[in-house]
Order: structure tokens, then C-alpha cells, then sequence
């Protein structure tokens, strides 16, 4: 076998840079959320329930934040316990409830939000914004080419 067609190329290392970047950016706000007791998850389920007044529903959730419903379930049970979300009546399907934030989860969100914001300044550190943007964009590119993998190789 020549080994130059088994030698990875510089799109390998590029992945390899982005999952150690993802890993990275994970532990970084493990630690960063444990201020306020939370975890990343149920910061992000709070910071999507502060954009949406109404709430939305279990399923919902765990469609915009690409997690299995399963997994939902006990992270609203905790933000419940602490009363920072509540279950809510759903007026169109009588089986659902609409998750919505609580007076204290909104007040909890809009004090986290300033240091996050901060947080991801620093993140990007010198990158110039329009750079940040091209390389989300280019970043999107790679998801939708991962999604299409991960479609293909369920389907066989």
C-alpha cells in the first residue's frame, strides 16, 4: 500500500483543531457556568426560554438544542426544582407543556448574560468580526457535510 494516500491531509488536522476546539470551548464553560450552579445545557435551555416569552415545549427544546428528549426531561426537572423554569398548560396539544422561564430563572439569565457575552469576546480573542463570521459561515458548510455523513451511514 503507498503510504502517501494514508497519510492524513491538512482538512484532517483542521478537524482534529475544530474537536479539540469543541472540547475546549466545552470544559471552558463547564467551569464558567459552575458560578451560577449551572450546567452548559440548562444555561443554554434558560438563554433560549429568555427569547421566547410563551415557552415551548420538551420536544422543542431539545430540537433547537440538538439533544435527545430523554435528556431534557431532567434538566428541566432540576431548573424546575430550583424554580427557574415551570411547566405550563400547551393550548394546542393537551398531551404537551410549554416550558417557560420563571421571574427568578429571567432575573437569573439577565445577570449571566453581560459575562457570557464578555466571555465570548474573549474567545474570539484578536479575530477580527468579520473574520468570526467567515469562519461561522465556513463552519456551516462542515455541519451540513457532517449531517449528510451521518445520514448516509444510519441509512445503511
Amino acid at each position: 500500500m503507498n503510504r502517501k494516500s494514508v497519510t492524513p491531509g491538512s482538512r484532517y488536522e483542521a478537524l482534529i483543531g475544530l474537536l479539540r476546539t469543541a472540547e475546549n470551548l466545552w470544559n471552558a464553560s463547564r467551569v464558567f457556568f459552575a458560578r451560577w450552579d449551572l450546567s452548559p445545557s440548562q444555561f443554554n435551555i434558560l438563554n433560549l426560554l429568555h427569547d421566547q416569552p410563551q415557552g415551548c415545549t420538551q420536544i422543542e427544546l431539545s430540537r433547537q438544542l440538538i439533544m435527545h428528549r430523554s435528556n431534557m426531561t431532567g434538566l428541566i426537572d432540576r431548573l424546575e426544582s430550583r424554580g427557574l423554569v415551570r411547566r405550563a398548560e400547551n393550548s394546542q396539544d393537551r398531551r404537551a407543556f410549554n416550558v417557560v422561564l420563571t421571574p427568578a430563572g429571567s432575573k437569573l439569565i439577565l445577570q449571566i448574560l453581560p459575562h457570557y457575552y464578555a466571555a465570548a469576546e474573549t474567545v474570539w480573542g484578536d479575530i477580527p468580526a468579520p473574520r468570526a463570521r467567515q469562519i461561522v459561515s465556513e463552519l456551516s458548510v462542515v455541519n451540513v457535510n457532517a449531517e449528510q455523513i451521518s445520514k448516509t451511514v444510519s441509512a445503511k
